[in-house]
């Protein structure tokens, strides 16, 4: 794939990439989706180059897709990262001679690069990865266990979630995420997971009531130990409004 990209480099926008940070959420865990190609012992992020017949919010989805096989998921626009280095010998002349790629025409491969950040935020049961060949792997990575990662996909992990974290104070999450029924503490849970930090119970509790997105059922939690806690559910179109309008409060 790569080989074909520098052999047809003029279908492509030079000095410019985009990288996607897939955050998955399950079982109170919050993970990452990375890709290993075999001629790197490093990690990295799904990425790669934006055609010039397309904007970058297409390309960003097209690209996802092509990485990793994944479609459907509303990818975010959160930074850029361009510093003079920051792809400085990533593709040298062991890289191109792997991949079997004349180094007059790999040149346009070792420029350096302004990649554009994307991230989202997933069930990652309702995400399937496809590998691109049978060479590469891909996996979902908890967070706080990710790798040596290529080039500053580090830094571009590392502000993707001061992102999520920064826009959560914004706007509501969890629809999606959790089942169709679920208990306080069970959100309260999904917070505090993304937000790397515990949170009051009651204070919690309060804030999320007052936002208005949550229809308490009558029906407890069945099959705990101690005392059933009760049911909710998300109510859809006050949750979209809220997504519309926004929120004006901190975590």
């Amino acid at each position: 794939m790569l080989k074909f990209i520098i052999e047809n480099n003029e279908n492509y926008q030079p000095g410019l990439s985009i990288d996607c940070v897939i955050f998955g959420f399950h079982d109170n865990q919050l993970k990452v989706l990375l890709i290993k190609v075999p001629h790197s012992e490093k990690w990295s992020l799904p990425g790669g180059f934006i055609p010039i017949d397309q904007d970058i919010d297409t390309a960003a989805v097209t690209i996802l897709n092509e990485r990793t096989g994944v479609e459907g998921v509303f990818l975010r626009q959160f930074a850029a990262f361009g510093k003079i280095k920051r792809n400085d010998d990533h593709f040298g002349k062991e890289v191109l001679k792997y991949l079997d790629i004349d180094p007059e025409k790999g040149k346009w491969l070792t420029r350096r690069f302004v990649t554009i950040g994307y991230y989202a935020l997933v069930d990652f049961l309702k995400i399937v990865p496809i590998r691109t060949s049978s060479s590469e792997i891909i996996e979902w990575i908890d967070h706080k266990e990710v790798p040596e990662l290529i080039l500053d996909h580090k830094e571009i992990l590392d502000k993707a979630l001061d992102t999520l974290r920064t826009e959560l104070n914004l706007m509501p999450v969890g629809y999606n995420l959790l089942p169709e029924k679920f208990t306080m503490p069970e959100l309260q849970k999904l917070y505090e997971t993304i937000l790397d930090k515990k949170l009051d119970r009651r204070n919690f509790m309060r804030k999320i009531t007052n936002i208005g997105i949550l229809t308490k059922l009558d029906e407890k939690k069945n099959n705990v130990a101690h005392k059933a806690p009760n049911l909710y559910s998300f109510d859809k179109e006050k949750y979209d409004e809220v997504l519309k309008n926004g929120l004006n409060q901190g975590w």
